[in-house]
């Protein structure tokens, strides 16, 4: 599955689990990515996209 979202761009971010001693490893939040049917503005037909589930509750908003 991709890790980016095919609207917004979002991508994984990176960063440090901390433990209690304060020892670092490092680690990665990857974003909710859906595969769903959508129709962007300027597209002709439902497309089948990868898209963050941020930006499909923002997408379903702009419907209503």
């Amino acid at each position: 599955m991709s890790g980016k979202c095919d609207v917004c761009g979002k991508t994984p971010g990176f960063g440090h689990n901390v433990s209690h001693s304060a020892r670092k490893t490092n680690r990665m939040w990857m974003p909710n990515i859906q595969h769903k049917m959508i129709q962007l503005k300027g597209d002709t037909a439902p497309v089948r996209r990868n898209v963050c589930t941020q930006c499909l509750r923002t997408l379903q908003k702009d419907r209503v």
